[in-house]
């Protein structure tokens, strides 16, 4: 198998999966301006293979498998790293953690039980993930470089777990609705 310029995008994805690495060791050692470089440049290579698969047409299910995922890892692991140097609420980290077991759980049991899905993300979802991003971002820079209004970084600690809350519950009302509808076509 050999790897063209179509692959490049994929590649880029399996980069951002492996920076989540050092930025874990440099959140779980309080590193905080090192882990926002990092941040910015896993940012800037998830925009990059964004460009290039819709620019060049160079998308692949594995493309939309590992994208997802590589953003998916960032942010789970930046949860549970800040977690555990007391950094944001044992409380949020788990709750963040238990909205994406549920979809995994869910979207494997769709998988097994109705068949195939594509990936769609939901608004309420979109925002969710948004909010996570906003907060990680802001308490990283908050404890390195700026400190930021502890007001506002309550309100993003509330907002995540709002928008998290309500995004989990959109995927299994959304899946849920569409796994009875294929079913009873089937019936």
């Amino acid at each position: 198998m050999s790897l063209g310029l179509k692959d490049l995008p994929n590649l880029i994805s399996i980069a951002r999966i492996l920076l989540s690495l050092p930025v874990a060791y440099l959140l779980l050692e309080q590193r905080f301006t090192e882990a926002l470089f990092l941040f910015f440049v896993a940012g800037v290579s998830d925009a990059l293979d964004g460009f290039l698969a819709k620019r060049y047409g160079w998308h692949s299910r594995l493309g939309s498998i590992l994208d997802p995922l590589a953003d998916k890892a960032l942010l789970v692991i930046s949860y549970l790293c800040l977690a555990l140097v007391e950094v944001i609420p044992l409380w949020l980290m788990m709750l963040v953690f238990a909205r994406d077991l549920i979809i995994i759980i869910g979207g494997l049991a769709f998988h097994l039980l109705i068949g195939r899905y594509e990936m769609a993300p939901t608004w309420i979802s979109k925002v969710n993930t948004t909010l996570q991003i906003v907060l990680v971002l802001a308490l990283v820079l908050s404890n390195g470089l700026y400190a930021l209004p502890g007001e506002l970084l309550t309100w993003l600690v509330y907002g995540v777990s709002v928008t998290t809350v309500l995004s989990g519950l959109d995927y299994v009302w959304t899946w849920g609705r569409k796994a009875v509808r294929i079913q009873q076509k089937k019936d």
